[in-house]
């Protein structure tokens, strides 16, 4: 998802801009001290999927520059004051975000906006798959299901189904971003995997089974309370 950030403190947009830097699934794409200055740049840049915004700046608020703007974006909105919650609720933004703001509750946040925006995603292409390229001329179609995990390899990923390996010249971050949050989880930054083709939890390990025989896959530590989040356990 790209973003941006709009506040008139720096503190906070260094911050903002810190945060997505640190998640996978966002790309920074610029930060105003001014709704004005923002407003002025979208009118030629329409590629904005979030934006932070401040709500208390001088010339424009952020209220006043949601209610200038046609078509939205996802807004979530950060302030060092509760009292805008409920206005900016009814202008449908994606989560509110209380100054200082922990990463932890930053996640979360954004989590929400991209789950949304994955839905939206899927809603208007239709697509149960996608296409690699297996060589300089042809495609080849995976579906989703089809697809058991994804490794990364220096500056490839290779894509694992039942029955072939695909390596293509892609990052982590830009294969998940094609994946649908509903199927697929990165557990690890080497490793995505298919939630439906996990065979087993060990410890902080996958088992994955091809043709006979078990792949092990690591879970990072980091990972590990969003994918205990995205499957269903039950405990005697």
């Amino acid at each position: 998802m790209n973003c941006i950030v709009i506040d008139d403190d720096n503190v906070s947009r260094l911050l903002i801009e810190k945060y997505v830097n640190k998640t996978d699934f966002l790309e920074f794409k610029g930060a105003y001290n001014s709704a004005i200055d923002a407003l002025n740049t979208m009118q030629t840049e329409n590629d904005i999927d979030l934006i932070f915004l401040d709500i208390e700046m001088p010339e424009m608020s952020g209220v006043e520059f949601i209610k200038t703007l046609q078509n939205l974006p996802q807004i979530i909105v950060i302030s060092a004051k509760d009292k805008y919650a409920l206005e900016a609720i009814e202008y449908d933004v994606t989560d509110y975000l209380l100054k200082p703001i922990s990463f932890t509750r930053f996640f979360k946040a954004v989590e929400k906006a991209h789950k949304k925006f994955k839905e939206i995603e899927e809603q208007m292409t239709g697509k149960d798959g996608i296409f690699i390229k297996s060589s300089s001329s042809s495609l080849v179609r995976l579906k989703y299901e089809e697809i058991l995990w994804v490794e990364a390899l220096e500056n490839y990923v290779i894509i694992n189904t039942f029955t072939n390996k695909y390596t293509i010249h892609f990052t982590m971050k830009a294969i998940i971003n094609k994946l649908p949050l509903k199927m697929f989880a990165r557990v690890h930054r080497s490793y995505i995997v298919n939630l439906a083709k996990i065979e087993m939890i060990e410890d902080n390990a996958i088992i994955m089974k091809v043709k006979g025989e078990t792949k092990s896959i690591p879970i990072a530590k980091s990972y590990k309370e969003d994918l205990m989040n995205n499957i269903n356990i039950m405990t005697k």
